[in-house]
């Protein structure tokens, strides 16, 4: 609860303050990216093919708005493109989105520890997992395994 709060310890040092804002800015200049490369990962380890417009139809935007992000993702080395043949991700692109699987992984089955619905869990988690660092899905983590979810459904019957 918030309310323990004293007004001081709202306001933080300037440099601390600053800190969150630029690790917010970065956080979101990488989630397309990151959502990219991902998705990209998912469809070529279940179809075996990533292709623009399966790209387009699982985010919901246009052609255009997917060919222009994979020109940067070209550009940055994340994926390469083959004439006929979709969309590949380069070793570089295959770490990054093992990595945000990761992340994705433990935001989801930590909302799923409080309680959170699968539904909500996912779509959350897809959100959530661009923003949370290190040291926060370590705690998650540790949070898990000390009996997270015990513990909240425990919380949840008491009145």
């Amino acid at each position: 609860m918030i309310s323990s709060y004293k007004n001081s310890d709202i306001l933080r040092d300037a440099e601390t303050h600053s800190e969150g804002f630029r690790a917010n800015r970065l956080a979101r200049q990488n989630a397309l990216v990151e959502d990219y490369v991902e998705l990209i990962a998912d469809l070529l380890d279940e179809e075996q093919e990533a292709r623009q417009v399966d790209l387009a139809e699982r985010l919901g935007v246009s052609q255009p708005t997917v060919a222009k992000m994979l020109s940067r993702l070209t550009e940055e080395e994340y994926v390469a493109r083959k004439p006929y043949r979709g969309i590949f991700l380069t070793s570089k692109g295959r770490h990054l989105a093992e990595t945000v699987r990761a992340r994705h992984r433990v935001v989801e089955a930590f909302l799923l520890a409080l309680g959170v619905s699968l539904e909500s869990a996912r779509i959350d988690a897809e959100g959530l997992e661009h923003y949370v660092g290190a040291e926060t899905l370590d705690a998650f983590q540790i949070a898990m395994r000390a009996g997270l979810a015990d513990f909240m459904a425990q919380a949840r019957k008491k009145p």
